[in-house]
């Protein structure tokens, strides 16, 4: 028996040690899109299972079926859900087929049966899941007007389920809002949004055309500058040597006459002419 026991210890011991060591050398592929074996996944799904069970046994749930609950769980969850979780008439989004694990079509499910570890779920979120913890931004209240609201999603038609959000106060949980998380009006549908991204690229090209446009014109016109500037500078260096021509010659003193070399003034102002 002992030595049985040993034994058990020693292959722990290796096989946490081989675990460690498969870890540590990034043989463990964390990447959303390659999903865990299924030993794994069945593992961490009783894992997660039993920790919401055993820790939302004690909570008291309060009258789910009363309507302005409801309604303030339906702008709530229209705000804030929907993206993951999809509504009535929503078709799946970027978020919900890209998350992993996969978060539930709550329209589908609901509550599951148990209302009270829905309430747990949204306060406290789920580790490694994408699921946040609304407790954080959200009192208790609102947090119940969400699962009241999650026990009737799955008998709502589409426009049932409009109707009913139309009715409330939108995304209002006593503050905290932000709109990081708001949904609503972002899932009309595939078709609409693919259109949309296709329509926001061609702006983006047409953007990016006018601006190389406008750039080899800007450069077209410096090049005009340029070259009047030139033409400029040319011009002047060319008046600049005429004038430079002119100064000599004003500078220069005239030559005298030959009359005027071959005569002389007396004091009494008479002119007196020399013969050759």
């Amino acid at each position: 028996m002992k030595r049985t026991i040993k034994t058990l210890l020693a292959a722990s011991v290796v096989a946490g040690a081989a675990a460690t060591a498969g870890a540590y050398f990034g043989l463990v592929n964390v990447g959303a899109d390659d999903p865990h074996f299924p030993a794994v996944h069945a593992f961490l799904s009783m894992a997660r299972d039993r920790s919401i069970e055993v820790r939302s046994r004690d909570i008291q749930v309060p009258d789910l079926d009363d309507e302005a609950l409801i309604r303030a769980g339906a702008g709530n969850y229209n705000s804030m859900c929907i993206g993951c979780h999809l509504a009535p008439g929503t078709a799946e989004t970027e978020l919900s087929q890209s998350l992993y694990p996969a978060p539930p079509n709550l329209t589908k499910m609901g509550v599951d049966g148990n209302p009270a570890a829905a309430f747990w779920t949204i306060k406290h979120g789920i580790k490694a899941t994408g699921m946040p913890a609304w407790g954080k931004s959200m009192g208790d209240p609102y947090i119940w007007g969400m699962v009241a609201f999650l026990q009737q999603l799955p008998t709502l038609d589409a426009q049932q389920y409009q109707a009913l959000v139309a009715s409330s106060s939108g995304h209002q949980h006593g503050g905290g809002e932000t709109i990081m998380h708001n949904h609503e009006g972002q899932h009309g549908g595939a078709e609409a949004a693919g259109e949309d991204h296709h329509a926001g690229e061609m702006a983006g090209t047409s953007q990016h055309d006018a601006a190389v446009e406008d750039h080899h014109a800007g450069e077209a016109a410096g090049a005009s500058h340029h070259d009047a500037a030139v033409e400029d500078h040319h011009a002047g260096e060319k008046a600049g040597m005429s004038h430079h021509d002119a100064e000599p010659a004003a500078d220069k003193p005239a030559p005298k006459s030959k009359l005027a070399a071959n005569s002389h003034t007396h004091a009494d102002g008479k002119e007196h002419l020399h013969a050759d």
